[in-house]
C-alpha cells in the first residue's frame, strides 16, 4: 500500500523531513525534529492546557481534561494508567493517520512516550488496522527504540505493543478500540462509558488515556517548540497546524499540513481542487457545505462550525459536476448502514431504512414518500444510539438533503438528474482509496417471484431486512447486508418454505 502524497502550506511541523525521505527512521527523525525534551506531570499538563490541545480524531475533546480525569481515577484506585494511541482510522475519506504511521511513526511514539513518562503509565498500546501500514511500521519503530541506550530520551519508558483491529468504520470508536485491545469483539459497548474511569471501560480495568495518532504527534511537536513558538501560526483559540486529507477523484488522497484558520478556498486552490457541487468536510460523520459557504470558511473547528460544517478528522471531499450527488450520498449511506455494530435500534433499523429510501430516490423511483421516509428515519436516530455512529450519519445525510436540494427536487419528481454515480467518494477497495479492499463483499437478498407464496416467515426471521407489503408479500431493502445480519439472512433463505429467497453477491 503506497503512502498518501503530502503537501504543506506554511511551516513544516508534522511533515518535517518528508520532503527528503519516504520514511523517517529514528536517526532521520532525530535530524528532522531535534532532541525530545522530558516533562514532569505538572509541566506537561500546563503545556497542553495553555495550548488547549484537542483530539484530532473527530470529537475534538480537550486532551488535558482526559489526562486529569485518568490521573484522578488512578489516584483514587491506586492504579497506574495506560496510554492508548488510536491509529485505526477506519474513515475511508481520511489518510492523515496512515501517512503518519507510514512515514513518521516516531512522531506518534514521541507523544505517547511523553505522556507515559510524565503520567507514570504502565503500558503504551497502539491500535492499528489489520492489513494497514501501522501493522509493520509501528513494530519496526518500537524495535528501533528498544535498541536505544539507557538514559536516552528516545528509549521507551514502559512496555509498548501494537494491537491490530479489523478494518471497519466502527473499530475506531474509543469503546470499540478498548474492547479490541482487551480481546473482545471490536464494536462499541452497549452502554457509553469513559475510558479514563477505568473498570470495564479501560484496558485491564486501568484508567486509560486514549487519543488519536495525530494528537500524540501534535503533542510531540508542542513539547519541542513550547507554547509560544507553537502558537506563532494558527488562531489564538486554535494554535498550530493541522492535517487535512483531500480526496482527488481518480488520484490517491492528498494529505496537507496547513495552519489552523487558513481559508478553505485557498487550500483547495493550492491543491488544484474545485469546490464542485458541494464540499464534504469532516468525513462521513461530517457535513456538506455549499461551494459559496466553503470558499471563505477558515479551516478550524470554530470557522467550519460557523457555516454549518465540522472539522472532524480533517477529511475534505468535493463532488464534481459530472456525478449524481444524491447517488453519491445514497452510496455512502448504504455503506455506513452496513458498517454499524447493529447493537441498538437506530443502527439496526433506522440507518438501513434511510439508506433504502435514499437509494429509491437516487434511481428516481421513490418520489415524495421516499424523501419523507428518509427525513423521518434519519431524524429519529439522532441522540438515541449506543455510540456516535447514528448521530454522525444523520449529520452527513441531513446536510446533504439541504445542500443538494435542487438535485433532490429533480429526483423527487421521478425524472432523475441523468448523471451517473461515478463513485468519487472513496470506499474500501476503490482503486484510489488508501484503504485495503474488504475481504468479501456484502451480499443482498432477492426473491424469485415465480416461487414466492407469501408465507411471511422470512419477515419473522429477519425483520431488519424484510418487511411485508399490504398483500403479505416480502419487501426487501436495496442496501447490502451488514455483517452482523448475515446469519439472519442465511437463516431466512434456508427456511423459506417455497425456496424463493436467495442471497446474491
Amino acid at each position: 500500500m503506497s503512502a498518501p502524497d503530502v503537501l504543506r502550506l506554511g511551516p513544516a511541523r508534522l511533515t518535517a523531513g518528508l520532503d527528503q525521505y519516504a520514511r523517517l527512521d529514528l536517526p532521520r527523525h532525530r535530524t528532522a525534529h531535534g532532541p525530545l525534551p522530558r516533562f514532569g506531570r505538572g509541566a506537561l499538563l500546563d503545556l497542553v492546557e495553555r495550548l488547549d490541545l484537542r483530539g484530532r480524531g473527530g470529537a475534538g475533546f480537550p486532551f488535558a481534561r482526559k489526562a486529569r480525569a485518568a490521573l484522578a481515577t488512578g489516584e483514587r484506585t491506586r492504579q497506574p494508567l495506560v496510554v492508548v494511541v488510536n491509529a485505526t482510522e477506519g474513515e475511508p475519506a481520511s489518510a492523515k493517520d496512515r501517512m503518519l504511521l507510514t512515514r513518521a511513526p516516531h512522531l506518534i511514539l514521541d507523544g505517547a512516550c511523553l505522556a507515559a513518562e510524565a503520567f507514570g503509565a504502565e503500558e503504551i498500546v497502539i491500535g492499528v488496522a489489520a492489513g494497514g501500514p501501522g501493522e509493520t511500521s509501528i513494530p519496526r519503530a518500537i524495535a528501533e527504540r528498544e535498541r536505544e541506550q539507557n538514559g536516552s530520551a528516545y528509549r521507551l519508558p514502559c512496555p509498548t505493543r501494537t494491537v491490530c483491529l479489523p478494518e471497519r468504520f466502527v473499530s475506531g470508536e474509543s469503546g470499540a478500540l478498548i474492547r479490541g485491545i482487551s480481546g473482545l469483539p471490536a464494536v462499541p459497548p452497549a452502554r457509553r462509558a469513559r475510558a479514563t474511569d477505568g473498570g470495564p471501560a479501560g484496558v485491564r480495568g486501568r484508567p486509560t488515556l486514549l487519543s488519536n495518532a495525530e494528537t500524540y504527534a501534535q503533542l510531540a511537536v508542542a513539547a519541542r517548540l513550547g507554547p509560544d513558538a507553537y502558537a506563532v501560526v494558527g488562531t489564538p483559540a486554535e494554535p498550530g497546524t493541522l492535517l487535512l486529507t483531500l480526496t482527488r477523484p481518480g488520484l490517491p488522497p492528498l494529505v496537507v499540513e496547513v495552519p489552523a484558520g487558513a481559508p478553505l478556498g485557498q487550500v483547495l486552490d493550492a491543491c488544484g481542487i474545485a469546490p464542485g457541487q458541494g464540499l464534504l468536510v469532516g468525513g462521513y460523520h461530517g457535513a456538506w457545505l455549499r461551494p459559496q459557504d466553503a470558499a471563505h470558511a477558515p479551516v478550524s473547528r470554530a470557522g467550519l462550525a460557523a457555516v454549518g460544517g465540522t472539522l472532524g478528522a480533517g477529511a475534505v471531499a468535493s463532488l464534481p459536476a459530472d456525478t449524481c450527488p444524491l447517488g453519491e450520498v445514497a452510496r455512502i449511506t448504504a455503506w455506513l448502514a452496513a458498517e454499524s455494530a447493529g447493537q441498538c435500534g437506530p443502527c439496526r433499523l433506522g440507518l438501513p431504512d434511510t439508506a433504502d429510501a435514499l437509494a429509491q430516490l437516487a434511481t428516481a423511483g421513490g418520489g415524495p414518500s421516499a424523501l419523507d421516509q428518509a427525513r423521518r428515519t434519519i431524524t429519529a436516530v439522532r441522540g438515541r444510539g449506543a455510540c456516535a455512529h447514528p448521530d454522525g450519519t444523520a449529520r452527513f445525510v441531513l446536510s446533504a438533503l439541504e445542500v443538494f436540494a435542487e438535485d433532490l427536487a429533480v429526483h423527487e419528481s421521478g425524472r432523475g438528474c441523468g448523471r451517473p454515480v461515478r463513485g468519487v467518494l472513496p470506499l474500501p477497495g476503490d482503486a484510489a482509496s488508501a484503504l485495503p479492499a474488504a475481504a468479501e463483499p456484502e451480499p443482498t437478498l432477492e426473491v424469485d417471484w415465480t416461487r414466492c407464496d407469501g408465507h411471511g416467515l422470512c419477515a419473522a426471521l429477519a425483520p431488519e431486512l424484510i418487511t411485508l407489503g399490504p398483500h403479505g408479500y416480502p419487501v426487501l431493502g436495496t442496501t447490502p447486508i451488514a455483517p452482523w445480519l448475515t446469519h439472519r439472512a442465511r437463516r431466512a433463505v434456508s427456511q423459506c418454505p417455497a425456496l424463493a429467497l436467495r442471497l446474491r453477491p
